[in-house]
């Protein structure tokens, strides 16, 4: 047993299960945590200027690097105001502890209106948590810490919290600091691995598709081994991107939602699906269709049946479940004729994907591809390049190098590219549209601070690009979506980050240069008025209904 005060214990746990790096913003409901923090050499503390943008650069962090991350805040408000970054945290399966205060013990459920109090905070976190632990003594701090931590990391990662009352947290306690900085991996039944590996060597038209649980797990490897093996096509989901390396002969990339390529599982006599629940967007609203041999592999059971109904359901690590098939394979009947047609499927998908985007896109994403490092991590936000050219035809050739906002929340790319940068020590290019870069525009402030090297690459159209086409196409008029012209070189500028304007490619391929080679934070404003225009293709239900019966 060691005497320390709350806020100690707090710090030595931290760093007892290998957290490195906490994100989030002083208070008076959390300073003994801070302080005892700020006497650590083993872990750093971010100051970031919004609570909602600690919760999302934890959640990148954790993305970027497979580690445990911390979000501090204070009670209350504070609190709160992290939700949002902790839904998008829990959409993507990421490993996120919140560490939050609360007031004092003595007035703990007594309504009185006492500064930040929230009675029902632990509720509130619960609906976007799996576990919540809400501290009653001192002495249980460092083992609830460490159990939520471990409910984290175990499985299918969700983000967790632990809210402790700002008395307990000066009070000094006599307490054992406890936690691992490892949790075992979820083992798949060796009897479903030999069952799969027999029916993926009996198969002629294999399609192997992975989700974000491949990188989650740190499968790629063991997903590039497996499909050599068995020479088969991986297809991936948005999230599954850099599981296998997008300029691999075998990869196909995300497109699954693409007609040309969706032809490909009628085709199909076998689905291999690795760490997906399978989502909307890749399934085109769950109307692909499926062969009836589906194997599914997933950390979490509960996905398993959701949505697609499997010959083969298999619980377990995609990295040890992928390793042990290949480790059982003997044979493989694949049609070599099979992967020749969906390779040229895919090209051709990709030369119309080109012509959709216009030839400045195009050029900039060569350009953005060309300079930026393998290792290196893409972040997009929710606007028109990501959707169009970020999603599919901007190459990912590493594992856990490509991150988004998961749930199409706008606003979060900033926020997730400080995480990014910070979690792989790499140069990170942030796909941002003006509108939604609005919502985190202080995060500059923190960028200049700790000199994060990110390359935030703002495509300014004046206003919310993506709701603006819907409009134009179902109304015929705007309404809220056309924004003043803000001059990002300044606001930028102004809080210490280098910044350019950027007319045209030309103008974009220096420019772009000069930031990747800044050790620390650059903007680009790109005036969009000088790119040809992206043409974006609407869903049935988002076109003229005129245009519905063409």
């Amino acid at each position: 047993m060691t005497q320390m005060t709350g806020g100690e214990v707090v710090a030595a746990t931290l760093a007892r299960i290998g957290v490195r790096h906490v994100f989030g913003i002083v208070s008076v409901h959390n300073l003994p945590i801070y302080d005892a923090l700020s006497l650590r050499d083993d872990i750093k503390v971010v100051n970031v200027r919004h609570e909602q943008a600690a919760a999302h650069a934890a959640d990148a962090y954790s993305r970027a690097s497979g580690e445990l991350c911390v979000v501090l805040t204070s009670t209350g408000p504070g609190a709160v105001n992290a939700v949002a970054g902790l839904y998008e945290a829990a959409f993507v399966s990421s490993k996120v502890l919140m560490i939050t205060g609360q007031i004092e013990s003595r007035f703990r459920g007594k309504g009185k209106g006492f500064l930040h109090e929230h009675e029902t905070q632990a509720e509130m976190l619960r609906t976007i948590c799996r576990q919540v632990s809400s501290i009653r003594h001192g002495e249980e701090i460092s083992k609830e810490i460490a159990r939520v931590a471990d409910d984290i990391r175990f499985g299918r990662p969700q983000p967790g919290a632990v809210e402790i009352p700002i008395d307990l947290q000066y009070k000094m306690v006599d307490c054992e600091v406890v936690g691992t900085r490892e949790v075992p991996s979820l083992v798949p039944d060796e009897s479903l691995l030999e069952e799969a590996a027999r029916q993926l060597s009996k198969a002629e038209r294999p399609i192997i598709w992975a989700g974000g649980g491949v990188n989650i797990a740190n499968g790629s490897k063991a997903l590039t081994a497996l499909a050599e093996i068995l020479g088969a096509p991986v297809m991936t989901t948005i999230e599954g991107r850099g599981s296998i390396a997008e300029d691999h002969e075998l990869s196909l990339g995300f497109c699954s939602d693409r007609p040309i390529m969706a032809e490909a599982f009628e085709e199909a006599d076998l689905v291999l699906a690795v760490g997906t629940r399978f989502q909307n967007y890749a399934t085109k609203v769950w109307t692909l269709p499926l062969p009836d041999h589906l194997i599914h592999i997933d950390a979490d059971a509960g996905v398993i049946n959701r949505n697609y109904s499997s010959s083969l359901p298999i619980v377990g690590d995609a990295r040890l479940s992928l390793e042990g098939i290949s480790e059982r394979l003997t044979s493989s009947s694949v049609d070599n004729q099979f992967l020749e047609r969906l390779k040229k499927r895919k090209r051709a998908d990709q030369e119309e994907l080109l012509t959709e985007i216009g030839p400045d896109h195009a050029a900039i994403v060569s350009i953005i591809r060309t300079i930026l490092p393998r290792d290196g991590r893409i972040v997009r936000d929710s606007t028109v390049p990501n959707y169009t050219w970020g999603n599919r035809l901007l190459p990912v050739l590493e594992s856990r190098t490509s991150i988004r906002s998961a749930s199409s929340a706008i606003g979060p790319g900033l926020p997730l590219g400080i995480g990014a940068a910070l979690g792989s020590d790499a140069p990170t290019v942030i796909i941002q549209g003006d509108g939604g870069l609005m919502l985190s525009i202080g995060e500059l402030a923190a960028c200049a601070e700790h000199q994060i090297p990110v390359t935030i690459c703002v495509f300014n159209d004046s206003g919310y690009g993506v709701l603006r086409i819907i409009q134009d196409s179902v109304y015929g008029h705007r309404h809220g979506t056309d924004l003043p012209k803000n001059d990002f070189v300044k606001i930028a500028e102004g809080m210490g980050v280098k910044a350019e304007h950027v007319r045209g490619t030309d103008e974009f391929e220096k420019a772009f240069t000069r930031a990747i080679l800044n050790p620390g934070p650059t903007l680009l404003d790109i005036d969009m008025t000088y790119l040809a225009p992206i043409k974006f293709p609407l869903p049935a239900h988002q076109r003229k209904k005129s245009d519905q019966h063409l």
